[in-house]
């Protein structure tokens, strides 16, 4: 069985931190998944996770917090015993046109994870729908990330793939071997799940997760990270995703 993690991000609108930590701890979550804007208080951080008796084995950085200031994010995913550090996104206004442009973005993306790899850490990058826009040259600006950054380990979100119209097996199978770790996530069918902007709970969606998980042990990835990015009801998603994953 993989390690389970819960993507914190799906609890922003429940505060405070604390209850949701001690509430993921009950249901039986060992491993969280962080994400920027928690490490403003790193120290606090740190011995909620602890009280709590849980481990964030990853988490998403910025990468312009990585790039001002390497040494201080890596010293903080230390102190956290973060072991993958994940770039998560790229704006809109500052996202390449061309193919060359998400080729050199690759090769910005190695330079960043340079210290971060020779700190002994992983370095990864985390998928939306956008990297699946075909360029006008007609590559996929995932592929051009990745093949300019060949050192660059992947967090594939398996519901921004499905989303973006592609079929989550087939890239799975594409980068078997430079998968860390992957968004187990879900989507609603069409026309239903409007107030959480068309996501599931994990096992409650469209996704066929028997298939999905079998091309995920085949492909040897053994950190699974569930995340809904707008639940109504946070614990609800928690416990129904856990209890889905269990059951693969």
């Amino acid at each position: 069985m993989p390690r389970i993690a819960y993507q914190l991000y799906c609890s922003r609108n429940f505060p405070p931190l604390d209850d949701t930590l001690r509430k993921l701890s009950e249901l039986g979550y060992r491993d969280v998944e962080g994400f920027g804007g928690l490490l403003a208080d790193a120290d606090g951080l740190k011995s909620a996770l602890e009280a709590n008796d849980l481990a964030m084995p990853s988490c998403h950085f910025a990468l312009d917090m990585l790039e001002k200031d390497a040494a201080g994010a890596i010293a903080t995913a230390k102190a956290l015993g973060i072991g993958k550090m994940i770039i998560p996104f790229l704006m809109p206004e500052h996202r390449p046109s061309d193919s060359a442009g998400w080729a050199a973005f690759g090769k910005r993306l190695t330079e960043a994870g340079k210290p971060v790899q020779d700190a002994g850490l992983v370095f990864g990058w985390h998928n939306h729908a956008f990297e699946f826009d075909a360029t006008p040259e007609g590559d996929m600006p995932l592929d051009l990330i990745a093949d300019a950054s060949p050192d660059l380990m992947l967090e594939l979100d398996l519901g921004w793939v499905r989303v973006a119209g592609h079929d989550p097996l087939a890239w799975i199978k594409k980068y078997a071997g430079r998968l860390t770790a992957v968004h187990v996530k879900d989507i609603a069918p069409d026309g239903t799940a409007v107030e959480e902007d068309g996501w599931a709970d994990v096992g409650h969606g469209i996704q066929d997760w028997a298939a999905i998980h079998s091309a995920l042990q085949q492909a040897s990835v053994d950190h699974y990270v569930v995340e809904h990015d707008n639940p109504s009801d946070d614990m609800r998603f928690a416990r129904r995703s856990l209890a889905a994953v269990q059951s693969f």
